[in-house]
């Protein structure tokens, strides 16, 4: 495989950014892709070790374009996360003044987290999105628009200037990206682990979400994310994405995902890998019962019985 990571572009993005936080990064050339979709193709067709793309922030959820490309094609595998803290900038050419500005651009999951700050400052101005913020900034160059919100390390890059920094209307927001790679053995357990998966249901009835997650509930597994997408096959046809706390090799995680497979006529598992920013002592301890330790005894113990050892 090339010695490279494909990211969402182009130059500029919150994405480089967050990338560039990555160690192997350093080692690697780093390939900017005009969208997510060609990013994750890339790595697809054996052109990049691996692409890093951002899946979801703290103001609107799961970014679909993303999670929408991970549900169909071929399997893909997430290896790593990063989360990164995000403050917008307006970024205008150079004498540009804000009652000047009538249209500006950035990619669809900015627009949701400058919305009131737009309401109290450019009431009027008229918005349009692009592939990404970066390639905002590069249309504001280019005079297609006269403003853009990314970040304020995108200025120079494209020769603009920041009318206004400091913008967000979430304190604290967060993206967090993944690096996503082709299927292969996860990553030895680091006791901060999160495991991401693809669930379809059998079929819709009262309760029939609920038997799928009582599958993590009664081995103790948390979830940390549940969102639904549609499948395309109809109004009211969803799978699910699941974010669970765990490794695929903790027997509480496998064993939640043996049911799942036995109860969903499919499943799609997407990677066991470290959590960002959670340390192992950071972990919630265990509920009583759901230890591999444990798992190990009933197991044990259920053998004896079988063998009449009891």
């Amino acid at each position: 495989m090339p010695a490279s990571y494909a990211y969402l572009g182009p130059e500029g993005t919150f994405t480089e950014v967050a990338l560039r936080t990555l160690p192997e990064a350093a080692t690697r050339e780093l390939v900017p892709m005009l969208s997510v979709p060609a990013a994750l193709d890339a790595v697809r067709g054996g052109e990049a070790e691996a692409a890093f793309v951002p899946i979801e922030n703290s103001v609107e959820g799961g970014i679909t374009t993303t999670l929408d490309e991970l549900v169909a094609g071929r399997p893909l595998m997430i290896y790593r996360e990063v989360l990164l803290d995000i403050t917008f900038a307006l970024l205008v050419r150079p004498g540009t003044k804000l009652d000047g500005i009538k249209t500006v651009t950035a990619h669809p999951a900015a627009q949701p987290q400058v919305r009131n700050w737009i309401k109290a400052h450019l009431p009027d101005v008229t918005w349009e999105s692009s592939a990404s913020n970066a390639d905002g900034a590069r249309l504001v160059r280019e005079g297609r628009y006269d403003a853009a919100f990314a970040g304020e390390f995108a200025a120079a890059r494209y020769g603009l200037e920041p009318l206004v920094t400091e913008i967000h209307d979430a304190e604290n927001a967060q993206t967090r990206f993944v690096l996503v790679g082709r299927p292969a053995r996860p990553a030895a357990p680091t006791g901060a682990d999160k495991t991401s998966v693809v669930i379809w249901q059998r079929e819709d009835h009262p309760g029939a979400l609920m038997e799928l997650l009582q599958q993590f509930a009664i081995r103790g597994v948390n979830l940390m994310l549940l969102q639904s997408r549609p499948t395309g096959k109809g109004i009211g046809d969803y799978c699910f994405a699941i974010d669970a706390e765990g490794h695929i090799s903790d027997r509480r995680v496998a064993e939640a995902l043996m049911g799942l497979k036995r109860a969903c006529p499919e499943v799609r598992y997407l990677g066991s890998y470290p959590r960002a920013g959670v340390a192992v002592e950071d972990v919630r301890p265990l509920r009583t019962g759901t230890s591999d330790g444990e798992f190990v005894t009933a197991s044990d113990w259920l053998a004896r019985c079988q063998d009449g050892r009891f």
